[in-house]
C-alpha cells in the first residue's frame, strides 16, 4: 500500500526550504553590508538614497541599490518610496552596526565566509573520513571568532561572569596567578587584567598567529607588564602551577576533551578554581531543535567537529560538552566539584570547577 502524500505538508515545508534559502542569500549580502561598513555608516550618518550611501561608503552605486534593495525586502532596513531613502532603524541596529556589543553578529558573519571556504575539504571528509584542519582556514575564520567571542568579554566577563563566582573574584583580588587555556587573541585576559590588575595572566593557544595577535593587543591596552602569551600545545602539559585556569569555548573543539582537562586538572593548585565557557545546550536532540540549536550544528560540521576529527580527536562538535558531558570528563579527570554557574545565557554554559 503506497503512502498517501500530505500536500499541505509538503507545501509547507517547500515554504521553509524557500525561506531557508532566502535567508542564507540574505546572510550573505550581510556579509557584505558588514565588510563594507555599510550597517555602520547608516547607523551612523541617518537614512540615504542608493546615490548618497555609494558617495559615503564608497561604493558603486548600482551595486548599493541592489544591495538596499535585498535588505529592505528582507526587513533589514526600511525603505521609503517618496524620498527613496532607505533606513536602518534603530532597533537593528544593535545586531548590525554596533561592534563589540552584546547581540552583534558582524562576527558571526565573517565567521561564516571562514567557515564555508573549506567545503571542498568538508566535502572529501564526508567521504573518507577524517576532518579538516585548522590551518586551511582563512584568516576570517579568525577575525570572525575574535569579533564574535569579543562580545562576551566586553559585555559579560567582568560585568556578570565574574560576580556570580565570588570565590574567583577574591582570588583574583588577591593577587592569583592565572592562565588562559585557547587563549586566542587574548581578549579575555586583557579585560581580566584591566579589572584585576594586581593578579598576573598568561595565555597559551597552539596556533601561532593568534598568539601575535594576543601579544599585540596586550601592549596596545597597556597590560603587557602583566600579561604574557605564549604558543604552547596544552596537551603536552601546563609548565606551571595556577590559581585559576579558564578556558572559553575550547573543550568541545579539543582533541582529546578528556586529556586537555586532566592536564588542566594537574596545573591546578590544591585551593585552585577552573572556570569553563562551553556551548548551552542539551544531551537530548529533541531539546536542541529551533535556530539556535540548528546554527549550533552548523558551526559544528563546518568547525568544532571536523578540527577535531582532523587530528585523529574525540569529535564532541558544537552540542558535544552538555552539562552532562562536563560533569562526566570532569569527575574521569580528577575534580571533585562542578558547578554550574546560575546565568540566563542562550549560547552559553559557564562551569565553576574545582580540583
Amino acid at each position: 500500500m503506497t503512502n498517501q502524500l500530505d500536500q499541505a505538508k509538503m507545501e509547507a515545508f517547500v515554504g521553509k526550504v524557500l525561506g531557508d534559502s532566502s535567508a542564507a542569500l540574505t546572510t550573505t549580502l550581510a556579509v557584505l553590508g558588514d565588510r563594507l561598513s555599510l550597517f555602520k555608516d547608516l547607523a551612523a550618518h541617518g537614512p540615504a538614497t542608493s546615490g548618497e550611501l555609494a558617495t559615503r561608503a564608497g561604493i558603486n552605486e548600482r551595486y548599493a541599490r541592489e544591495w538596499l534593495g535585498g535588505m529592505a525586502t528582507a526587513g533589514y532596513l526600511e525603505y521609503d518610496p517618496v524620498s527613496h531613502r532607505f533606513t536602518l532603524p534603530p532597533e537593528h541596529a544593535p545586531a548590525l552596526a554596533q561592534e563589540g556589543g552584546p547581540v552583534f553578529f558582524g562576527g558571526i558573519y565573517q565567521m561564516m565566509t571562514g567557515m564555508t571556504g573549506v567545503l571542498d575539504e568538508l566535502t572529501a571528509a564526508f567521504r573518507t573520513g577524517g576532518g579538516v584542519p585548522q590551518s586551511a582556514y582563512s584568516t576570517d575564520m579568525w577575525d570572525g571568532l575574535d569579533r564574535f567571542t569579543n562580545g562576551w568579554f566586553e559585555n559579560l566577563l567582568i560585568q556578570q561572569w565574574i560576580p556570580a563566582m565570588p570565590d574567583v573574584q577574591t582570588k583574583l583580588e588577591s593577587g592569583a596567578r592565572v592562565a588562559d587555556v585557547g587563549c586566542g587573541s587574548g581578549r579575555a585576559l586583557i579585560k581580566l587584567a584591566q579589572a584585576f590588575p594586581q593578579a598576573r595572566y598568561v595565555g597559551y593557544d597552539i596556533f601561532g598567529p593568534t598568539i601575535e595577535s594576543a601579544t599585540e593587543n596586550a601592549r596596545a591596552a597597556g597590560v603587557a607588564d602583566r600579561v604574557r602569551f605564549a604558543r604552547h600545545d596544552v596537551s603536552q602539559g601546563i609548565p606551571e602551577q595556577y590559581d585559576v585556569i579558564t578556558t572559553f569555548d575550547v573543550i568541545h573543539d579539543a582533541v582529546d576533551p578528556l586529556g586537555l582537562l586532566r592536564t588542566i586538572r594537574r596545573s591546578l593548585r590544591e585551593d585552585g578554581m577552573y572556570v569553563c565557557l562551553d556551548i548551552n545546550c542539551s544531551d537530548k536532540l529533541q531539546e536542541n531543535q529551533g535556530p539556535l540549536g540548528a546554527m549550533f550544528y552548523g558551526f559544528s560540521v563546518l568547525y568544532c567537529m571536523t578540527t577535531s576529527l582532523a587530528g585523529g580527536g574525540a569529535g564532541l562538535g558544537t552540542l558535544g560538552f552538555h552539562e552532562a558531558k562536563a560533569r562526566e570528563l570532569c569527575a574521569e579527570a580528577g575534580f571533585s566539584k562542578l558547578r554550574r554557574v546560575p546565568l540566563e545565557n542562550p549560547f552559553n554554559n559557564l562551569y565553576e570547577i574545582r580540583p
